[in-house]
């Protein structure tokens, strides 16, 4: 199932804190909390090989030359209404990150991804690009996205969620076989609703408390 293109961050407390949010009886609160907790953590692994540059500085000592990373450069993609949960904890690691957003909805009946909205920050040529949304199901809804994305040129693009399942990273490879996938867990199937089991439920309805 694993190649060199799924990364599965498998840190203790990415899994503890996945774990908690599992459960049926999270509250609201705990439930968003545990969330962007998580995606802080995830963070650091997905931008773990992002370019760097040399500047100078001056220590309390001496002058010297360091390496930093340009948020500027970094583009955090959040796909609507769920991905804002895992974008708030990436930009409490990078936040100089630009953001852009992706509304896309699940039509009940087809499964498939419909587009209702699409900001990004301009000049996405010389940007590298982390798409954010808590599940990879089906897969339809990241492929419309990179789709939509890669019409732009961005540098690179990366995909982040929490969960998927073989279906969604079979569909999303074969799509897009570029694109790396980070996530913190690849459960068992979908169901004929298109569900993750054993999943977390709806992440968006669990984050807002819709449901």
């Amino acid at each position: 199932m694993q190649d060199q293109n799924v990364h599965v961050i498998d840190h203790p407390l990415v899994q503890h804190k996945l774990s908690l949010m599992r459960n049926k009886e999270a509250s609201t609160n705990s439930f968003r909390r545990l969330l962007n907790e998580l995606s802080t953590l995830m963070a650091y692994e997905v931008t773990r090989d992002v370019p760097m540059q040399e500047v100078e500085i001056e220590t309390p000592l001496e002058t010297t030359r360091t390496k930093v990373i340009d948020g500027k450069k970094l583009v955090f993609v959040s796909i609507l209404r769920a991905g804002g949960g895992i974008l708030d904890g990436m930009l409490n690691v990078v936040p100089g990150a630009r953001v852009g957003h992706i509304g896309l909805y699940r039509d009940p009946k087809t499964l498939m991804a419909v587009e209702y909205y699409f900001k990004m920050p301009q000049h996405m040529a010389d940007r590298d690009v982390i798409v954010v949304d808590p599940m990879l199901a089906t897969g339809n809804s990241a492929i419309a996205a990179v789709e939509r994305l890669k019409e732009l040129g961005p540098r690179s693009i990366k995909f982040v969620c929490l969960l998927t399942c073989p279906e969604g990273v079979a569909a999303m490879q074969k799509a897009h076989p570029d694109v790396p996938i980070y996530t913190a867990a690849i459960d068992r199937e979908l169901n004929e609703h298109g569900y993750i089991l054993p999943g977390l439920g709806d992440a968006g309805d669990r984050i807002f408390g819709t449901k």
